[in-house]
């Protein structure tokens, strides 16, 4: 049924890449969800009623609830579809984040509702009938709840939308708070016991619950939060598939809507190299990357000496002393200015932010280890603290791709600066 609904309303398909293509999805997605639970809050609600059942009444309210979300999900997808303008030079494609974020208000509310009417359901009970029209239609609505949750699920991986993706996760939620009802109203029928003002708290707890977590989910990517490792490892190993790149550090990752990425790195070159050759290289780099992969990169050109023995012989010894402190620390930019009497060591200092020493007490505990080495020696260190917990993979990577025997560091964000 996904493939038979994609290939009928999405033209080019295959082409999830393009802007376009993914909002056409995006509008199917929500255009099914429209209809698909308007339908079960339609069945649910006149159940509801012709049996005088509020946990069903509350599942109905739970299911135009999802109407309406799919309704803004619709409206932020064709959002997002608008291209960028001179107010919105970054694109519209966070609007489907905004979209998410006001449905999951909507969520709340109704779930506050709920909980109000049947708490009064328990403090004035009613008796709820049961028959099997009604467990016909509660499974009726089970098994379209599974199908939402398939078609969401396979839409979300094709396009990559976390908003569909939590859709499908609400819809496989759905079954279990509807399976409920279902098992509520049976024991209720069968043993005397009358449990609908209970489920129905229950059920409006968990819409509740789920609205807060959608609040959370949604607001997330406004905020800003550190980029998936695949995409860092794919920009690491393709800057440094170019002959010429010695390290990289400082990477940092703007996401500005689903497919909208830029960012900055500092990439380090030889500094015997012609600044024209080097030059040449950091352009095609940042070309290849917008007409390949989408993203607008921008380039930092840092210059490294690699031709002298004595600083190369300190840098590795410099790299033995922060892997002893920690594996999850680094060091970049590190330089030396010889002098007479002292020589300064100047390099920034990668250091995670959940690391269990105080930046002030690491600089000075690093600071001693070098003097250890020589006494002339000062160290000059600027912390430099990452986003994200460094990965052993891919400081194996770089270090076999550089003969700068150093550890780069990562810096990734997704804000909008």
């Amino acid at each position: 049924m996904t493939n038979f609904l994609v290939r009928l309303f999405v033209k080019d398909y295959q082409n999830t890449a393009s802007p376009r293509v993914r909002e056409k999805y995006g509008q199917l997605a929500g255009f099914v969800g429209i209809a698909s639970n308007f339908l079960l809050f339609a069945i649910k609600f006149i159940v509801g009623t012709l049996f005088h059942s509020i946990s069903i009444t509350a599942d109905a309210v739970n299911n135009l609830s999802d109407s309406g979300s799919s309704l803004v999900t619709l409206v932020g997808f064709k959002l997002a579809g608008k291209p960028a303008d001179a107010e919105h030079p970054y694109g519209h494609a966070r609007s489907e984040y905004i979209s998410g974020l006001a449905v999951s208000f909507i969520i709340i509310v109704l779930g506050l509702q709920l909980i109000k009417s049947s708490m009064a359901k328990i403090l004035d009970p009613s008796p709820a009938e049961f028959s099997w029209l009604l467990a016909g239609a509660l499974i009726f609505s089970i098994l379209v709840k599974l199908w939402q949750a398939l078609f969401n699920s396979r839409i979300g991986e094709r396009i990559k939308s976390y908003t569909l993706k939590a859709t499908a996760a609400d819809s496989r939620n759905d079954v279990l708070a509807t399976a409920a009802v279902l098992a509520a109203a049976a024991i209720s029928h069968f043993s005397g016991v009358n449990l609908d003002g209970y489920m129905g708290v229950a059920v409006a707890l968990f819409i509740l619950i789920s609205g807060i977590q959608l609040v959370k989910e949604t607001s997330d990517p406004l905020l800003g939060t550190a980029p998936k490792k695949e995409l860092v490892q794919k920009i690491y190993s393709k800057i440094l598939s170019y002959d010429g790149i010695l390290g990289i550090h400082d990477l940092n990752v703007h996401t500005y809507g689903p497919g909208r990425h830029f960012a900055s790195v500092h990439c380090e070159v030889s500094a015997s190299e012609d600044i024209m050759v080097s030059h040449d290289l950091i352009d095609n780099i940042e070309r290849d990357f917008q007409e390949e992969l989408g993203i607008h990169l921008v380039i930092h050109l840092d210059p490294v000496d690699i031709d002298d023995e004595r600083t190369n012989a300190l840098r590795e010894k410099v790299a033995a002393i922060v892997r002893e402190i920690s594996p999850r620390l680094g060091f970049h930019d590190f330089r030396v200015v010889w002098g007479v009497t002292h020589s300064n060591l100047i390099f920034d200092l990668e250091v995670p932010y959940d690391f269990e020493i105080l930046d002030s007490e690491l600089m000075e505990t690093v600071a001693a280890k070098i003097r250890a080495l020589d006494s002339t020696y000062n160290a000059v260190i600027t912390i430099d603290h990452d986003y994200v917990p460094r990965v052993e993979a891919e400081a194996e990577m770089r270090q076999e791709a550089s003969p700068v025997p150093q550890k780069e560091g990562v810096e990734l964000e997704d804000n909008c600066h």
